[in-house]
């Protein structure tokens, strides 16, 4: 478990790893130079951080331990905290025997330091190393992770370990807390299966018929044709932080502790929840932004690649599992003890009343500027049409998994506020993610709002959200759903600006 006790990290703010302050603007100053072997003295001065990439042994309990790639031999990778516009310079070492690439998620940064392929950052070569210079921001809680194709290969990609949390430190506090506690959430131990798919009840929100009327279609037409379901992928082991339900150490409170915590959802491609009995959750940031209102909710639920920043109050004594609502998931390890000081007992656990997910309520009713553009993308599924897998198109376009030249879908001009109509002709949830921008909720589930800035937002089946960006980082961008299957097999999209 990580954990910052408040006033440490205040002590020691005048260090350049945890120390906030710095301009809000991004600039685009970036250094980067591959290498095919170690980075050579003459670069400079040593890196703030150094991470390397390889092949190790996770211990998610003393009975399940496996080999995944990882960042610095451990899973997750380590915390990295920087300085909201102060330069920082890492040098990314690739020891395996594939190209890989270090997706800096969630940050405002040039497309040649992003970490995509498609939008032009070089790969890191097999035994080679690359120095990246940037400008972190915005602030708040953001993570690294791989960014490579996986397609049939369930040891690369996001189904490996290589998954890590980035804080950049915010000029101001998110809520009164006494202490933060960052928590990764991920599975291992992925598996093939045909169709499946989880219930969807928690969106608020309901589906739009025509939309449903088409997938439906669609799919009934594929398997009375003699298609059979398309692959899914399931997991043996969960974990938080790297280890399963009752292993590992608890999170420690006081009484009358507000506890800051911060949950990265480090899937490849599941939708998790989190509860807590006898507490509820403050939400206080979505995805690192600061949400206008902040809401107590009793469950967590959290997309891949979505980061839920929540106070809880310790007010209820007693040794308690926070963990998934799924029976299943949490009795094979996705779920964390929380023991409160002087408690004792077995660790306990009571599932919560059903309740409702809604973005809305974390908005204002205000509408939100009127946009200069309005773009519309439906995303459809082929049901297993790319050798048993499904393939899925946005606007009757599924994306090529060759990285040759590839037409933007969307050209940007410079300035201009661009709304994205999003609709769902599918029954499968999707986590969609716009890079290195942000974008604000204006309608989601039916009902307008504004205020919630995010990166990664779920949109559930056969349902429409509205999503609005201002085109303000230059160059290539990649947009795609966060699913790694989906995003493997044609979910994604670039956009590109205007003269560039």
């Amino acid at each position: 478990m990580i954990s910052f006790d408040r006033r440490e990290v205040l002590k020691a703010g005048g260090l350049a790893t945890i120390a906030g302050g710095g301009s809000s603007l991004i600039g685009p100053a970036v250094a980067q130079v591959a290498q095919t072997g170690p980075i050579p003295a003459q670069l400079g001065d040593p890196a703030d951080h150094t991470i390397r990439i390889a092949r190790s042994l996770v211990e998610l309990a003393p009975d399940h331990i496996i080999s995944t790639t990882t960042y610095n031999g451990q899973f997750p990778g380590p915390l990295l905290r920087f300085a909201e516009g102060r330069p920082v310079t890492v040098d990314i070492h690739n020891d395996t025997a594939y190209p890989e690439q270090l997706h800096w998620h969630g940050q405002r940064i040039p497309s040649d330091v992003d970490g995509a392929a498609e939008e032009g950052t070089p790969d890191i070569p097999p035994g080679g190393s690359v120095r990246e210079t940037f400008v972190p921001g915005p602030s708040g809680f953001r993570f690294y992770h791989t960014h490579v194709r996986a397609g049939a290969d369930l040891d690369r990609g996001q189904y490996s370990g290589l998954v890590g949390p980035v804080y950049i430190e915010p000029k101001v506090d998110p809520g009164r807390y006494d202490r933060e506690v960052f928590l990764v959430l991920k599975e291992f131990g992925p598996t093939f299966s045909r169709g499946g798919d989880m219930d969807m009840d928690f969106l608020a929100g309901g589906a739009v018929d025509a939309l449903k009327d088409t997938g439906e279609a669609t799919m009934k037409a594929s398997l009375a044709s003699g298609m059979p379901h398309g692959y899914e992928v399931g997991y043996s082991f969960f974990s938080i932080n790297g280890r399963m339900l009752g292993h590992g150490e608890p999170i420690r409170v006081k009484r009358g502790e507000r506890v800051l915590i911060h949950v990265l959802n480090g899937s490849a491609g599941e939708i998790r929840s989190l509860a807590m009995p006898g507490h509820t959750f403050r939400v206080v940031a979505l995805d690192g932004n600061p949400v206008p209102t902040q809401a107590d909710v009793p469950v967590l639920w959290i997309g891949t690649a979505e980061r839920v920043c929540a106070v809880v109050e310790m007010n209820n004594p007693g040794v308690w599992v926070l963990g998934d609502l799924s029976d299943d998931d949490r009795g094979h390890g996705m779920g964390i003890v929380v023991e409160y000081a002087d408690a004792r007992g077995e660790p306990r656990w009571v599932k919560p009343p059903p309740s409702t997910w809604d973005y809305t309520a974390f908005g204002t009713s205000e509408a939100a500027p009127r946009p200069d553009e309005t773009f519309d993308m439906v995303f459809a599924k082929e049901n297993a049409a790319d050798g048993g897998f499904n393939r899925w198109t946005i606007n009757n376009v599924a994306y090529p998994d060759t990285m040759g030249m590839v037409k933007p879908m969307l050209l940007l001009t410079r300035g201009r506020r661009y709304r994205l109509r999003l609709r769902n002709a599918s029954d499968d949830i999707h986590p969609i993610h716009l890079h290195r921008h942000s974008f604000e909720l204006t309608r989601v589930g039916g009902k307008r709002t504004a205020g919630v800035i995010k990166d990664v937002v779920m949109l559930g089946g056969y349902q429409e959200a509205e999503v609005d960006f201002v085109a303000d980082n230059p160059g290539l961008t990649l947009f795609h759903c966060h699913q790694q299957l989906h995003m493997d097999y044609g979910f994604m999209a670039l956009f590109g600006y205007t003269g560039a």
